[in-house]
């Protein structure tokens, strides 16, 4: 048999193993409709937590989105993008005048500054003894209070007295701390003009950058000083908006030793926070938290805890955390330890192993509560609506795409900005079968089908080698008995031509 169509062969072998199904919303075990804002062409949604109890996938690999026509969307999934909320706060300075001496860039000269233990301004005089020819004003220092550590203050605004017409002024605007060590922060034009319709326009404010400080001095640089009947600051403060957050109890069956219990876990939670939820008061639980792992798997995640021993075969216990839970009454309340922060980490059933006297009995037995940030989806709303979200299928393939190209050229205010859609109750789809295994992301059943597809090849290749063999060892057999035929037909028609010669001869 030619080579070429041995090849042929193991390409259609391999093709009818490998060739994926269409990607079908009935595939998936599970379903949930969504409802899509009207008009919105990139859309995000948080994924709910129905998502993560149902994904037959770690990394999330089986999540469809479909449309009403079965065509599949184009999404991408990531963590959910840092949110910020700006708020604005006017803050009324304490004025207080400073007159007779100017003040320098090296502190006020002749001045009395009399402050309270907490910092606040109570007077500022001149001194006694130093020359005054004059009364007049020559600056005003400004107590703005004691801030709180994330506001800062981004600009100043000026009213004048009543009756104020025009007025131009440019004024040097200086900050501080301690009222002592002065840095200049910006000069700017103070002006109001005013017409015979008492219509006024007024530059009234000077703007900065955002900075803490407590104490402001305003001098003049150009123009009459004046006596501002207010004078605001305007306090900026930046407030991180927490992302959503999802979490489950779960509930514990005795483990193999008397003082373990274990928890089954969706696969795809991933879960960066524990807790434990105490049936009784008055309890104080050190607890080892961790997972059952084969001696052959590296985690990537580990709090630091003493070394223990592996076993040379078969599963061991690999503890991720040790800490104290507590449930305590006190004067009428209770006191009650909260979640513990943790690495991400993802497992198909978490383990608790308490110290050997305190076992616990089934009725005891804590539930384990386990939190997460769902990630969020962003999708391009195009085809027929409506859309269904879809997800349990083991053997799917990740189809998630990068963010550049599902929505190319967005900013993050604009991915912010973006249009939420929602999704509704979870349904099971009637012709999709649960899927038989749960995998960490689909790849074994993969991998499974192109190693069959792999070894098929060599089966087929093996066989049409062994028929080439065959052949060609009937086709030497042949050959020689051709051979050996024709020798023994030229011996014999040389020894008759030799008693032809001799039966020729006189005597």
């Amino acid at each position: 048999m030619k080579p070429s169509l041995i090849c042929c062969s193991l390409l259609v072998a391999g093709a009818a193993l490998a060739a994926p199904g269409q990607d079908r919303p009935q595939d998936y075990a599970w379903s949930m409709p969504m409802q899509v804002p009207a008009g919105a062409g990139i859309v995000q949604l948080i994924l709910p937590r129905d998502v993560y109890l149902h994904a037959s996938s770690a990394s999330l690999a089986d999540l469809r989105l479909f449309d009403a026509d079965g065509k599949r969307l184009a999404y991408a999934i990531g963590a959910p993008p840092a949110q910020s909320a700006t708020q604005r706060t006017a803050i009324p300075a304490r004025i207080f005048p400073v007159t007779g001496a100017p003040a320098t860039g090296d502190g006020l000269q002749g001045i009395d500054i009399r402050t309270a233990d907490d910092g606040r301004l109570l007077s500022v005089s001149t001194r006694a003894g130093t020359a005054a020819t004059t009364a007049t004003l020559q600056a005003l220092i400004l107590d703005l209070g004691k801030q709180t550590q994330d506001k800062r203050i981004a600009a100043m605004r000026f009213t004048p007295p009543a009756r104020t017409d025009n007025y131009s002024a440019q004024v040097l605007l200086e900050v501080s701390d301690d009222l002592k060590q002065w840095d200049a922060i910006g000069t700017t034009t103070l002006n109001w003009l005013s017409n015979s319709d008492t219509q006024t326009l007024a530059n009234d404010s000077i703007a900065f950058a955002p900075r803490a400080f407590r104490y402001a001095r305003l001098s003049w640089q150009a123009g009459e000083p004046l006596a501002f009947a207010a004078i605001t600051a305007q306090a900026v403060s930046e407030t991180e908006i927490a992302p959503a957050r999802a979490s489950i109890v779960l509930q514990g069956l005795p483990g193999k030793q008397a003082n373990e219990w274990r928890y089954a876990t969706p696969l795809a939670i991933p879960a960066d926070s524990i807790a434990l939820q105490l049936t009784r008061n008055n309890v104080v639980l050190p607890v080892t938290l961790g997972v059952y792992r084969q001696n052959s798997y590296v985690p990537r995640h580990r709090l630091p805890l003493r070394h223990q021993a592996r076993p040379a075969q078969g599963a061991y216990f690999d503890p991720l955390l040790s800490t104290t839970f507590y449930r305590i009454g006190l004067d009428g309340k209770e006191r009650i330890s909260g979640d513990l922060a943790m690495p991400v980490t993802q497992t198909g059933e978490w383990v608790l192993q308490t110290a050997t006297e305190l076992q616990l009995d089934a009725s005891d037995a804590p539930a384990l509560r386990l939190g997460w940030t769902p990630a969020t989806v962003v999708f391009l709303a195009s085809g027929k609506l409506p859309y269904q979200l879809a997800f349990g299928h083991s053997n799917a393939a990740a189809v998630a795409q990068p963010l550049s190209q599902v929505a190319p050229g967005f900013k993050t205010d604009e991915l912010l900005a973006l249009k939420t859609a929602s999704a509704g109750p979870l349904h099971p789809n009637g012709g999709a079968a649960a899927p038989a295994r749960v995998t960490k992301d689909g790849a074994p059943w993969r991998l499974a089908a192109l190693w069959g597809a792999l070894l098929l090849g060599v089966g087929v290749l093996g066989f049409f080698a062994w028929r080439l063999l065959t052949q060609m060892k009937q086709e030497q057999q042949e050959q020689e008995g051709q051979q050996k035929s024709e020798q023994q037909q030229t011996g014999r028609q040389a020894m008759e031509d030799g008693a032809n010669r001799r039966g020729q001869r006189p005597d």
